[in-house]
């Protein structure tokens, strides 16, 4: 794939045009997140004025993604932006511990006393994972490409990780880490495991479950899945994320799921499933290139 400047650019005019529907301007940012470089991020960087904060929430995720020190400025700049909507500002703090550049301690720091819970609590995980490095803490590729809120734990006896993922009085940090060394387990003991974490108090958590539920891709927790995109009383962000973790496991049962709510009164729920919907249509079409996205 071409990298040069003027490529880039049109690309960048694709997600920058609020007229083109939306599904378009994900696969352009699902482009330029491929491409990893700084000029991708400035692209990236310049559509945070957007309306739908599903796409801007992607934006930060991304940015993350990319892990390029250039991207520090803007999603600090999100962060602290209180006329964005919290989902976002959640992704851009964690797209801060992603990066791991120590200029955003302080504004972590700051928010992790945020009256919304889910921008407190994603600061304190993204400043454990910086504290982590700090110390020497080496984080290992994982088989499914992405850069983690935080490092998995060191424990791969599955009683012991169920103990720590479900302890409500461990930091919030160290039960991702559980969640994450479960999820590299990759059973469907270890699946089913995890969708006990939607019974958390924390919609950040709950959030979080149905992101790993999306990576796994495995039908038995179709079901969990299913009962939370359901539950209108729930938190849009845990909705929006399982209703991407149904598009990501892609079976007719989830493509029919996902059907049922691209009407959803809820603009994020309903903009997720059109999302989901496009990367399904594409993903079985002639002109199929693998296309990713998902934000944590």
């Amino acid at each position: 794939m071409s990298t040069d400047v003027e490529y880039i650019r049109k690309v960048g005019a694709e997600l920058k045009n609020p007229q083109y529907p939306l599904k378009r301007r994900f696969r352009a940012l699902f482009t330029l997140k491929n491409l990893k470089n700084d000029e991708s991020v400035e692209m990236i960087s310049q559509c945070f004025n957007d309306k739908s904060a599903l796409l801007k929430h992607e934006l930060a995720y991304c940015l993350g993604q990319i892990n390029l020190s250039s991207a520090v400025s803007t999603l600090i700049r999100v962060l602290e932006d209180e006329t964005q909507q919290p989902v976002v500002r959640h992704e851009a703090a964690e797209a801060l511990g992603a990066i791991g550049d120590k200029r955003s301690i302080d504004v972590l720091r700051k928010y992790e006393k945020s009256d919304i819970p889910e921008i407190a609590e994603t600061c304190e995980i993204a400043l454990g994972r910086l504290e982590f490095l700090d110390q020497g803490g080496v984080i290992d590729p994982n088989v499914y490409g992405t850069v983690d809120p935080a490092p998995p734990s060191d424990s791969k006896d599955l009683p012991n990780l169920m103990e720590m993922y479900l302890n409500a009085n461990l930091s919030i940090f160290e039960r991702y880490r559980a969640m994450f060394a479960l999820r590299n387990l990759n059973t469907d003991f270890s699946a089913e495991g995890i969708t006990k974490g939607f019974n958390s108090k924390s919609a950040l958590f709950r959030h979080e479950v149905a992101f790993v539920l999306g990576q796994l891709q495995n039908p038995v927790t179709i079901p969990a899945l299913l009962k939370v995109v359901e539950d209108e009383g729930e938190s849009n962000m845990v909705r929006h994320e399982a209703i991407e973790a149904l598009g990501s496991i892609g079976t007719p049962d989830c493509v029919e799921i996902i059907r049922r709510f691209a009407n959803d009164s809820d603009d994020l729920v309903r903009e997720s499933c059109l999302v989901a919907l496009d990367i399904q249509e594409y993903n079985h079409s002639s002109e199929f290139q693998p296309l990713d996205g998902g934000d944590s």
